[in-house]
């Protein structure tokens, strides 16, 4: 019986669960502004201790790898390594798109068309993917300016759901008749349980020493106006 603790920083929602057997037993989170450095680790203790288990009793943790936010990223990943060498557990990564698109297929199990997720990059882009109902990937993981002529070849062929932060801003634009989108919190760590499970029975694990969030771009510095000025 695997028992799986999985954290998800990779947006502006922190959220934690535990699986034993790909199922989740329990979890928590919580959507908002800077919120991972603060609660990340309380959420984690609060996942075990409502599981009733012990930190020595995991088998193993798991960590959303991104594409995301830079920050949330950087914080989940390094509190998942942190518990890896302080309990010697193995460190299992799962892809966050994946797990969005995984996490719709679990609540739409009848669902026949292409799923979409994005996470929202600023401005009209998105850091996005396209799988099928099989989770198969379409399209690869790409950061993508959104516009009206953004997957016309697949929307001309079948339906699309968009879901994600990144989704919401791209309804006005994103117009076709086979365009759908749903608004439901994918970025969230029970839908991580089955994925989690899957690479723990297969043993895919990460190096934990070597292994670093999947950033997609480089983490750019902007100056204000002000800096700009005084420079």
């Amino acid at each position: 019986m695997a028992k799986i603790l999985q954290i998800e920083t990779a947006t502006a929602i922190c959220s934690v669960a535990l699986s034993v057997n790909g199922e989740t037993i329990s979890f928590k989170e919580e959507q908002g502004q800077n919120l991972h450095a603060a609660n990340l680790t309380l959420f984690i203790d609060e996942v075990v201790k409502t599981a009733g288990i012990s930190y020595n009793e995991l088998d193993a943790i798991a960590v959303s790898k991104g594409p995301g936010s830079y920050t949330g990223l950087r914080i989940g990943v390094s509190t998942a390594k942190g518990l890896c060498y302080a309990l010697d557990k193995p460190l299992i990564a799962i892809e966050t798109l994946e797990m969005m698109a995984a996490g719709f297929l679990a609540k739409n199990q009848d669902y026949s068309g292409l799923i979409c997720p994005m996470i929202d990059a600023r401005r009209m882009e998105v850091y996005t993917s396209v799988f099928d109902n099989q989770l198969n990937v379409l399209l690869p993981t790409e950061a993508k300016i959104i516009d009206d002529t953004s997957f016309a070849d697949l929307l001309s062929q079948q339906t699309i759901t968009f879901l994600g932060d990144g989704a919401a801003k791209c309804a006005d634009v994103l117009t076709d008749v086979n365009a759908r989108f749903d608004n439901t919190n994918f970025n969230s760590a029970p839908y991580m349980s089955k994925l989690a499970q899957k690479a723990f029975n297969n043993g895919n694990f990460e190096d934990v020493a070597y292994f670093e969030p999947f950033y997609l771009k480089d983490f750019v510095v902007t100056q204000s106006k002000k800096q700009q000025a005084q420079g």
